[in-house]
């Protein structure tokens, strides 16, 4: 049984989401305001809205038309509870029809930057402009409002560009304060929760290790529990939060499955036994991982193949143990979501949400589920985690066996580890590596024609990837310099064998991912 909750006792924002591209940011940028934010499905039952006891409300856009045979929706309950709602492009759209408004599909489509006249007597828009730039991305817009609703935003081609009902504290806009190029949108977000929702700035770290050492206490009751530890900041970040709940009841499994970087194994074993001194059982199953991988090439297979024999390892090591009942994960909110919701197309499985067996023996406990990539790194550092775990650039649980694009095998992940290390080493030498979120090797299983000392080589590609994100849910590629990527190159083919090319990945995410499978 899979933890699902989020975190109780805070002012909480409920993002109802609609399948729109800039959702989760919407979230991130209410808990950027220290206000607690959750993105649920806009067809989570009315009850289990309610149970979350919300400050407020703010409806996403969609890549739906409501003038469409079909399209997403809620029931005008939500605009009868008395909790205050801002419905963003789509969201105002549908506030507006659930009223008796009127949409259509005018022909004044907006994309980009637009200059948004701002009725400033609005709560809404407290301490802004009269006119401010903000980012507009629509097809449909409103063009009869509800009563007892007023008009309080227009662009030249849009004459309703935001409404507002102060009464019952119920407004829309058809631009999105969530997005970078709407400099005043983090004043918008701060009006809506502060003097609209009247939210507490209570979202801290200090709050989220005190909430979720007290659910980890109530959920385990003193029983045992064992700890799925990698050695990146996610996972130790987990390990420590239920270590402040349940002491010497936790014992902490580090599994070598041999796709770990060169060296990293012998790394993580020490900084745990040494500095942290905590109970870590070392098991080493590289053979027992690749015999599984045998002959396989699809990415998806791979995933769900390393995620069931993670949690068997762990099944196995905890038996060892007297009554040991839970596992603790690392499992990030960036992670359920590419693993697929309601709301989100199934990216890929991670391994650690879609690759999980059906009949695990042990129940999950998974304190950051709810929590992006940066502010795990907060809690990190407020725990006490040195900077080498905290800065530590992302690596999947799956390891190298999903940047060996083709059958893993020995030979292959020796190459990955070695054409991998050149990377991260002259990336720490060009001092860059805390300030790229993720640079790495990927070995391509094809072979290309080259030349070496007069000689014909058929040998393997590898390519670089370097990527800067905030939460992994989005990603623009490095621009390196040249010299660095010559440096990388040369370093490559001279001193790994059985390569003959280097290339440098330039895609960003969307379209493509971060990890190449």
């Amino acid at each position: 049984m899979v933890e699902n909750n989020g975190i109780k006792g805070l002012d909480t924002i409920l993002v109802i989401d609609f399948g729109g591209q800039y959702s989760q940011l919407i979230a991130r940028r209410i808990r950027e305001l220290r206000v607690y934010s959750e993105m649920v499905p806009y067809d989570t039952p009315l009850k289990e809205i309610k149970a979350r006891k919300p400050k407020g409300f703010i409806f996403s856009g969609s890549p739906y038309s409501l003038g469409g045979s079909r399209f997403p929706a809620v029931t005008r309950d939500y605009l009868t509870m008395g909790i205050p709602i801002l419905g963003i492009c789509y969201g105002m759209q549908l506030i507006a029809s659930l009223l008796g408004g009127k949409i259509t599909a005018s022909g004044s489509n907006e994309y980009g930057k637009t200059e948004v006249s701002l009725d400033i007597g609005s709560p809404l828009f407290d301490d802004l402009r009269p006119a401010e730039i903000c980012w507009m991305s629509h097809k449909d817009s409103v063009e009869k409002i509800p009563k007892p609703f007023k008009v309080i935003a227009s662009t030249p081609n849009l004459p309703i560009a935001g409404i507002g009902n102060e009464q019952d504290k119920i407004y829309g806009i058809q631009f999105h304060p969530e997005v970078m190029h709407t400099p005043s949108g983090m004043d918008i977000l701060r009006n809506f929760l502060f003097h609209i929702c009247e939210c507490s700035p209570n979202w801290t770290t200090v709050s989220i290790i005190e909430k979720r050492v007290n659910q980890i206490k109530e959920k385990v009751k003193g029983g045992r529990v064992v700890c799925g530890l990698s050695g990146g900041v996610d996972s130790s970040v987990a390990a420590l939060l239920v270590n402040k709940a349940v002491a010497d009841k936790l014992t902490c499994i580090f599994v070598d499955h041999g796709l770990l970087r060169m060296g990293e194994a012998e790394q993580v074993e020490k900084t745990f036994r040494e500095n942290f001194k905590v109970n870590l059982i070392s098991v080493k199953a590289q053979d027992r991982f690749l015999k599984k991988l045998k002959n396989v090439t699809d990415p998806e297979q791979k995933r769900k193949i390393i995620g069931n024999e993670f949690i068997r390892i762990f099944e196995e090591e905890a038996k060892k143990i007297d009554q040991v009942d839970y596992l603790v994960q690392g499992t990030l909110y960036s992670d359920v979501i590419e693993s697929g919701t309601r709301d989100a197309a199934k990216i890929k499985s991670h391994h650690n949400v879609g690759g999980l067996p059906e009949d695990m023996a042990l129940k999950l406990i998974e304190p950051l589920r709810f929590l992006f990539k940066d502010e795990v790194r907060k809690l990190g550092a407020e725990l006490g985690l040195p900077d080498d775990i905290v800065w530590r650039q992302p690596f999947p649980g799956p390891g190298l066996a999903i940047r060996i694009i083709g059958e893993v095998t020995a030979e292959r992940i020796g190459m990955l580890q070695k054409a991998d290390l050149i990377v991260l080493e002259e990336i720490k030498r060009a001092d860059l590596y805390e300030k790229i979120w993720q640079s790495f090797a990927v070995l391509l299983c094809i072979r290309s024609v080259g030349v070496m000392g007069d000689e014909r080589t058929y040998a393997y590609p590898i390519a670089i990837r370097a990527v800067n994100s905030e939460d992994a849910m989005t990603a623009d590629w490095v621009r390196l310099p040249y010299d660095i990527i010559e440096r990388i190159s040369n370093r490559i083919i001279n001193e790994v064998e059985g390569v003959n090319r280097v290339v440098y990945d330039i895609s960003s995410k969307p379209p493509s991912t971060i990890e190449w499978e």
